[in-house]
């Protein structure tokens, strides 16, 4: 199987201090892929270099078989590759069904000629985003909350409203980081289901987390990262039992 993504030997160094070494990892469609590491392993970094926020110092990132190596993350998010983030980015102050509706993009009120020659056809459009954003709501469980402004709302929820964000660009791959940090057991089990039926229906998720049990549950193939080196990869039943993971984790019992 080609892979959807495919990092290799991606090196990234801030100010002498190297956060990444030759790390390498695929994405293979219709995966879900888990990274996993300690804190300060370089997971963030490692994601953000892929998504395009920040540039590798070395090494080569290929999505859908093309280089995307120096593109802006808006260019990687219109090829189908979206990253959220772990501390949500949401406009406190527009509703959470407008949040949803100004994350669509090419949107034809966007341009100034269509205003004045084209206002039925911005109308026409602005009616099928509000449609699809009203959807997402509704399968996020969120249609509730659709008028109330976003920054009233919990910080499990307005994960869901980054997820919801992230999904109205149509992506291929959704690069999920900490998406369960700070959220209740039981909106991370609705959001385990959530991803579940969004791999059924297509996409293919990567995955930053520290809830073990969640990332051990719905991950195929697990990357562990340690002091910015790939430690092993390799189904969850694998990577439980490694003990480099286990050392590297402080034997902690977090695995």
């Amino acid at each position: 199987m080609d892979s959807l993504l495919q990092a290799a030997k991606i090196t990234k160094s801030f100010g002498g201090f190297r956060v990444l070494s030759n790390c390498s990892m695929r994405v293979d469609p219709g995966s879900i892929t888990g990274v996993i590491g300690p804190n300060g392993a370089g997971k963030s970094t490692l994601f953000s270099t892929l998504a395009g926020f920040i540039q590798p110092d070395e090494g080569e990132i290929s999505y859908r078989g093309e280089s995307i190596r120096g593109l802006h993350p808006y260019q990687i998010a219109q090829k189908g590759m979206v990253k959220t983030f772990q501390i949500p980015r949401e406009f406190g102050a527009l509703t959470v069904l407008d949040n949803m509706v100004v994350s669509y993009p090419h949107q034809k009120g966007e341009a100034l000629p269509n205003i004045w020659f084209g206002w039925k056809g911005v109308c026409s459009q602005e009616k099928q985003i509000r449609k699809k954003a009203e959807t997402l709501l509704e399968f996020l469980k969120l249609s509730d909350l659709k008028d109330e402004p976003a920054r009233n709302i919990s910080g499990g929820q307005k994960k869901l409203l980054e997820l919801g964000r992230a999904l109205m660009l149509e992506p291929y791959l959704l690069m999920l980081d900490e998406p369960f940090a700070g959220v209740n057991p039981k909106l991370a089990l609705d959001l385990m289901d959530m991803i579940r039926e969004l791999r059924r229906l297509g996409k293919t998720f990567c995955i930053i987390e520290h809830n073990m049990g969640v990332i051990m549950t719905l991950a195929d193939i697990i990357y562990v990262l340690s002091e910015g080196e790939v430690l092993i990869s390799g189904p969850p039943e694998l990577v439980q039992k490694d003990k480099r993971v286990l050392d590297a984790y402080l034997g902690m019992g977090i695995i």
